[in-house]
């Protein structure tokens, strides 16, 4: 017989079924999934303690009811109601809704679609419910009430990473916050990542792993995300135990609180990352090291971790004792299990019958745990490995496991759709992702029109496998008009008319009808929130991600292999490989997608409607943001500027241009610090709060500091290749940290003019190494509170550039 008939007779059971199948399939799963949820009355009373955070005032002003899906036509839904139009005192509107989800986003939309209320992060200029009448005067709808079905049955959230970009240092409180926003949002399938390094540790003993092998396997806190994925062992760490118990005890408050509200959270599974101390305990066992991932000079002390091969026997059991060991801990809570292991580790051949081998054997692990496991996996690999994902390898992973147990993730769908070129991923069901940010970078930056347009454009077309939306941010608390956008295409099903919806964000946002915010927000949506020149954004400001390289050289033969902006070249950053654009030019290029101009003059409309809305929280917040931006791309170009009165040896210009853009930094960073959501010291002060000792507070100190900033290891002379992918524009980050590299930077420059010498980069390279490393490990106190006058500020330097 021969292999490839072999591989046929394989794959047969497993063959995508008819539409008809397909849905049954699907249901099947849906059916089972809610019998984990917890009872009615359980998730109404969730549901009513949402709404006691939100509006205490309006406790008893809305009735909340469990229904079945028989009252949706067959869908999940919520469906808002007048109660009793004759009450006064007692309740006004009635929401139903399948789940307490459901009736969460069905508050959410009474409030902003009947009472003009807007919800936000609370870092994005949290919430605006002034504009929502008191107890007794609520708007009725009309007639029988509205009923909103979901098009598709599942609202995915969160990346592999965001966990460590933007979750890390969180507790309880933060939580509870969050999953009040995503409950309002309409998320019903987030991934529950936290605490899972202590039911490893359970596991591997298990195995004869001792704690202290794990003290190298195990990341820091600020690199679990890429220790989880095998990208690299024991940076950052080792994990004390009090981490390990406090991470596992949060856990179990986020899972019960998921239920209560009726999410099916997504647990993880085993990948094949495993710690070394294995190879010693199984010599026989097929386990391979990795190969150099974003080293500076091929050291494997942090990087190049330990992989067992899914084809190997061990590979089965560990895998099954970590799904078990996970319900043994949190009960039977769900059957969908995140596992990637081939997107950073291409399979040693393309032969689509071992390929398939070793996705039935991934699978195998997984419900020989939960018989009834599902397999979610993120898509990336098709985009971003697409030279080996060919169609015969992707259709043997995408069906070498039972149709209707896996779930792809199409991370990217947002600029880079997968469904379209793979004949809807071969028939795989599949969730359409907007991916937008990476590394939790600050930059005002989106596609609206595809977020609008893209998920009723897959969900339609012809033989359509799309079973949800999702939103996949690398890091959240950045551009709330994306998130709330993307949200409510869980609840669409036609494309939104994009100029009056903006129109309607902006009444919400601020709380009252501005004409000149209005203006504004149609400028940023053709500018900004229109990028369709297919580049990942992730931001390259000069300020924030400052060139190495040397100026008087041709760039292209010197500028430092770490920078993101070298002429087309695919960038390891995690998980995931970016296509930059192509240089024109032998400079450095920031990403830049639309008129400046233009957006300047949003930012003056944004200005003269201050006095209107100077005390509004979201307002002060999108002024900051939007002024930020427009200040740093106008620092690119000074960048640019002194960069060429250097080439010219043209001393004045250089020093006229050089310290206009040490202002920039400056300016920019006491703008920042007039708002509470800009600073540095609050993502300090989050990290030291949830430590026991002072060990573990310089640890956490250190983590914080080092994620920002360098990211990975560094030599005497050498930049880590992941220094400033987690950038921010943070007040304190700028003055004391990206400042001083400029400054330092422009002094050398300086020096080669007035002495005639040639710019020495690596002495550079060797002073800001070693004030990085201090400054990473250092302990000084920053603000966690803001100071100064928003609008003055941002008055006072429009004028100052622009006017």
């Amino acid at each position: 017989m021969s292999k490839f008939l072999l591989w046929v007779l394989m794959l047969l059971p497993f063959l995508p079924l008819s539409s008809s199948s397909h849905s049954e399939a699907i249901e099947a799963l849906l059916s089972r999934l809610a019998t984990k949820r917890a009872a009615p009355s359980v998730q109404e009373s969730a549901a009513k303690a949402v709404l006691q955070r939100l509006l205490p005032t309006h406790l008893d002003s809305f009735q909340f009811e469990i229904v079945s899906k028989d009252v949706c036509g067959g869908k999940s839904c919520f469906w808002i109601s007048n109660y009793n139009v004759s009450s006064k005192n007692g309740p006004e509107i009635m929401i139903k809704g399948t789940t307490a989800v459901e009736i969460a986003s069905g508050l959410h939309w009474y409030i902003k679609y009947w009472c003009g209320a807007h919800v936000s992060w609370d870092k994005t200029g949290s919430i605006q419910i002034a504009s929502i009448p008191k107890p007794g005067s609520l708007p009725l709808v009309k007639d029988e009430g509205v009923l909103i079905q979901r098009p598709v049955p599942w609202n995915y959230y969160q990346n592999v990473v965001t966990s460590s970009y933007s979750y890390v240092w969180w507790d309880w409180e933060r939580w509870e916050k969050e999953i009040d926003w995503m409950a309002l949002q309409g998320v019903n399938l987030p991934l529950a990542f936290n605490g899972q390094e202590a039911i490893w540790q359970k596991v591997f003993m298990d195995f004869n792993i001792s704690k202290k092998d794990l003290n190298g396997f195990f990341g820091g806190p600020a690199f679990l995300a890429w220790a989880r994925m095998g990208n690299l062992h024991g940076w950052g760490g080792p994990l004390s135990q009090n981490w390990l118990d406090e991470q596992l005890v949060l856990q179990k408050q986020i899972l019960c609180r998921m239920l209560e509200l009726g999410m099916t959270p997504v647990l993880p599974s085993f990948s094949g990352n495993v710690p070394e101390a294995l190879k010693k305990i199984f010599p026989s066992a097929n386990i391979t090291r990795l190969g150099e991932w974003n080293t500076v000079d091929n050291n494997t002390r942090w990087c190049c971790t330990y992989l067992l091969d899914a084809s190997d026997p061990l590979f089965i059991q560990i895998g099954k004792a970590f799904i078990r060991q996970q319900i043994k801990e949190y009960g039977d809570v769900t059957d969908i299990y995140n596992c990637d292991t081939f997107n950073e580790n291409s399979p040693p051949t393309n032969d689509p019958a071992y390929i398939s081998s070793l996705g039935a054997a991934i699978y195998k692990a997984m419900s020989q745990g939960d018989k009834d496991s599902v397999w979610l996996m993120q898509g990336w690999l098709f985009y971003s490995d697409s030279g080996f994902w060919k169609p015969p390898q992707m259709k043997a992973l995408l069906h070498s496991v039972p149709f209707g147990k896996m779930v792809v993730l199409d991370l990217f769908a947002d600029a880079k759709p997968i469904w379209r070129t793979s004949s809807q991923f071969y028939g795989t069901p599949y969730i359409w992702c907007m991916l937008h940010n990476f590394g939790g970078n600050i930059e005002m930056y989106g596609i609206l029109d595809a977020v609008s347009s893209g998920p009723v454009d897959a969900r339609i077309s012809k033989n359509s496998t799309m079973v949800g939306v999702g939103m996949c941010m690398e890091g959240i608390e950045q551009n709330p008009v994306v998130y709330e956008l993307m949200s409510e295409m869980a609840f669409r099903s036609e494309k939104v008319q994009l100029v009056e919806w903006l129109k309607t964000y902006s009444y919400r946002r601020y709380g009252k009808a501005v004409h000149h915010v209005e203006a504004a927000w149609e400028i940023l949506y053709r500018t900004i929130y229109n990028c369709t020149d297919g580049i990942a954004d992730h931001n390259t400001d000069f300020m924030v991600n400052f060139p190495d390289w040397d100026p008087s050289l041709n760039p292209r033969s010197d500028i430092s292999k770490e920078q993101h902006i070298i002429q087309k070249i695919l960038t390891q950053t995690g998980r995931r490989k970016i296509l930059f654009q192509e240089t024109s030019s032998d400079l450095p290029q920031s990403h830049l997608w639309y008129s400046t101009h233009e957006v300047v003059n949003a930012l003056r409309l944004f200005l003269d409607a201050g006095n209107e809305l100077s005390k509004s929280s979201t307002y002060r917040y999108d002024l900051v943001d939007l002024t930020r931006q427009v200040l740093s791309k106008l620092g690119n170009q000074v960048y640019l500027d002194a960069v060429i009165a250097f080439r010219q040896k043209d001393a004045k210009n250089f020093h006229l241009h050089s310290q206009k853009f040490v202002q920039l930094v400056k300016d920019i960073d006491t703008l920042l610090a007039s708002d509470d959501n800009f600073l540095l010291g609050t993502w300090l002060e989050s990290a030291k709060k949830l430590a026991v000792n002072p060990r573990e507070m310089e640890q956490y100190e250190w983590n914080a500091r080092t994620q920002l900033t360098m990211w990975f290891y560094v030599t005497k002379t050498n930049q880590s290749k992941l220094h400033d992918y987690a950038n921010k524009f943070w007040s304190g980050l700028l003055e004391n940290y990206y400042l001083p590299r400029a400054s330092m930077y422009f002094s050398y420059l300086a020096k080669a003019l007035t002495e005639n010498k040639n710019f020495k980069l690596e002495e550079w390279r060797r002073e800001w190494i070693s004030y990085s490393n201090k400054w990473q490990a250092g302990k000084e106190l920053y603000p966690v509170r803001a100071k100064g006058d928003t609008l003055a500020i941002s008055r006072a330097l429009y004028e100052k550039y622009f006017n």
